[in-house]
């Protein structure tokens, strides 16, 4: 049987744990080489370990996606490593575990969120273009119901969402006749995010799940890495500038 992405070249941010690990791990089950992007070089060498053991080539690399220069060398090392960028995924974003009303935002929150989120997406995304210009690549950021829908307490992390969205869609329009597609999927899934998140709200697991039609959180490899594969494969060459929830129905559009 052959692989969806086989030899293809990933660049995965956040890659450490959680969504980043499912989708590296999907991808490498599918033949990608990939590129693991993480500030917390122990997690980010496992998931190297992890990759390889399913026969593919992995690459760790220590990033901080608020310094431009840290994405431009990680970009680079990509290219020197294995020829090429065939697939970016913007997954990195951090935010407070602790829900925070809008009254309450401060200006380290509302940065943490658009610089780790936003910024470290909008410097990948100029950076690996010329790559994925060659390769007729794709783009997938990570976008989040928190955006869509306006969580409460999450005012600062969903505008960073929502910002992304956003350039998503530019890209998508100025870069569709470069080769290049540009999706956004926005997971629901149980990441050591969304478990802080219901260790700081003992009702956030019960209030997602009851009104949610699947009636489960996500597992971050069986549920999210096959929509990430689908977004990255030759399967989508027809879908550009989409919002793909895989949620399990949490968001359903309207």
């Amino acid at each position: 049987m052959s692989q969806r992405l086989d030899g293809k070249v990933a660049i995965v941010t956040g890659a450490g744990q959680g969504v980043g690990r499912g989708i590296v791990l999907a991808f490498a089950a599918e033949g990608a080489h990939c590129v693991i992007a993480d500030f917390n070089e122990e997690t980010g060498q496992q998931v190297v370990r992890e990759a390889e053991a399913l026969g593919t080539k992995a690459s760790f690399v220590q990033c901080d996606v608020t310094n431009r220069a840290s994405v431009d060398a990680t970009v680079a090392h990509a290219v020197d490593t294995f020829g090429g960028v065939d697939v970016l995924v913007n997954n990195a974003q951090r935010a407070p575990y602790q829900p925070t009303p809008l009254l309450d935002h401060t200006d380290e929150i509302v940065d943490l969120c658009f610089d780790t989120g936003f910024r470290g997406t909008f410097y990948f995304m100029q950076a690996a273009y010329p790559h994925l210009k060659e390769s007729k690549g794709r783009i997938i950021n990570i976008g989040s119901a928190s955006g869509l829908e306006g969580s409460r307490g999450m005012g600062a992390y969903g505008a960073a969402k929502e910002a992304i969205r956003s350039i998503s869609k530019t890209a998508a329009r100025e870069w569709g006749r470069d080769g290049i597609n540009v999706n956004i999927l926005c997971p629901l899934a149980n990441s050591p995010g969304v478990g802080k998140l219901m260790e700081a709200d003992p009702g956030f697991e019960k209030r997602v799940t009851s009104s949610q039609p699947i009636g489960r959180i996500g597992d971050c490899v069986d549920d999210i890495g096959p929509v990430a594969v689908f977004l990255a494969s030759e399967d989508s060459r027809y879908v550009t500038g989409h919002t793909l929830p895989a949620d399990g129905g949490s968001y359903i559009v309207r």
